[in-house]
C-alpha cells in the first residue's frame, strides 16, 4: 500500500490493507493523549507535548489542528467513535504515535535544511476518520491520511477498522473472512473490471489489461484498503476498496475507490461466526 507512511508503520504498525492485517487492537484506558509542558528552543511543541489545538466536543467528536513554522498536524474522528471510551482510547493512542513521529521528522528535516543551507518547507500531516456504517453490532470506520515531508508533493493513503460492539474490541475487516487469499479470489475479477473502467474514464482511453505494466495490471488486495459498508444499516452488504496513488496508476490520477455488493461468492469466504453480520444481494 503506497510505500505508505513509513513513520506510521515504524511507530504503531498501522493495519490498513485488507490483505495483511488480522489482529485485534487492544484498547487502553480512556482519556486524552499524555501531555507535558515541554517546548523546543524555537517555541514549537516537542513530540511529547499535547496538541494545543485539540478540541473534544460533547458528542465525542475530536478535532486536532496545530500549525507552526516547522509542521502542521491535523487529526479528527467522529462522535460515533469518540462516544465509545475504549475506541476513542485506541484512536487517541494512534494519534499520539503518528504525531510524535511526525514532529520528530519535521524537526530533523528543518535541522538538515539549516545545516545544508537549502529551503525548508514545513512538514504536514492529516488524518480524518469517518463513519462507513453504523450497524447494531458494528461500527465501520475508514480514514484518509495525507503527509508531506518536503518532497515534490504529499502522499495519501487509507486505513480502516471495525468496532465490534458486542465484544468491545477493534477488529480489522480481513479478520471476519476465512483468509485474505480466498477473499481476493472472490472479489478480484469484478474489482479489476470496475477499476479498469475508472482508469479509462480518467485517461480518456480504453485500458488494455497488462500484468507486465503496473498501471494497467489487475491489482491484488495488498494494494487496497478494504472497508465494509451497508446500504440499509443492518448487515454488511457492501465491500469497498480504497486505492491510493501509485497503486493503480500515476500520482496525477489520484486515488481510486471501487465498491462491490456482497455476492454469494464473497459471503462464502466469511467466517461462520460472522456470517450473520453479512447479507448477499446477488
Amino acid at each position: 500500500m503506497l510505500r505508505f507512511l513509513a513513520l506510521m508503520l515504524a511507530t504503531i504498525a498501522v493495519s490498513g490493507a485488507i490483505s495483511g492485517c488480522s489482529g485485534k487492537d487492544q484498547p487502553e484506558a480512556p482519556g486524552s493523549p499524555a501531555a507535558s509542558a515541554s517546548a523546543a528552543p524555537d517555541g514549537t511543541q516537542t513530540a511529547q507535548s499535547a496538541p494545543k489545538g485539540m478540541v473534544r466536543q460533547a458528542d465525542g467528536t475530536l478535532k486536532v489542528s496545530e500549525e507552526n513554522d516547522v509542521y502542521s498536524f491535523e487529526y479528527s474522528y467522529p462522535g460515533a467513535a469518540g462516544s465509545i471510551p475504549e475506541l476513542s482510547a485506541v484512536l487517541d493512542r494512534r494519534m499520539s504515535a503518528v504525531r510524535e513521529a511526525h514532529i520528530a521528522m519535521a524537526i530533523d528535516g528543518r535541522a538538515d535544511a539549516d545545516a545544508n543551507k537549502y529551503p525548508f518547507n514545513p512538514y504536514a500531516y492529516t488524518t480524518k476518520w469517518e463513519v462507513v456504517a453504523d450497524l447494531p453490532g458494528w461500527l465501520s470506520l475508514s480514514a484518509e491520511h495525507w503527509e508531506f515531508t518536503g518532497g515534490a508533493h504529499g502522499n495519501s493513503s487509507f486505513d480502516t477498522l471495525l468496532w465490534d460492539k458486542q465484544a468491545k474490541e477493534v477488529r480489522m475487516p480481513v479478520s471476519l473472512f476465512s483468509s485474505a487469499k480466498e477473499l481476493e479470489a472472490a472479489v478480484q475479477p469484478e474489482l479489476c473490471d470496475l477499476l479498469d473502467k475508472q482508469r479509462a474514464e480518467k485517461r480518456g482511453e480504453k485500458v488494455v489489461r497488462d500484468q507486465g505494466n503496473w498501471m494497467n495490471a489487475c491489482i491484488g488486495l495488498q494494494s487496497a484498503t478494504g472497508i465494509l459498508g451497508s446500504s440499509n444499516r443492518r448487515p454488511f452488504d457492501r465491500i469497498g476498496f480504497l486505492i491510493p496513488p501509485y497503486e493503480a496508476g500515476p500520482y496525477v490520477e489520484g486515488s481510486y475507490e471501487v465498491t462491490l455488493t456482497v455476492s454469494r461468492a464473497i459471503l462464502a469466504t466469511v467466517k461462520p461466526e460472522f456470517r450473520g453480520s453479512f447479507s448477499a444481494v446477488r
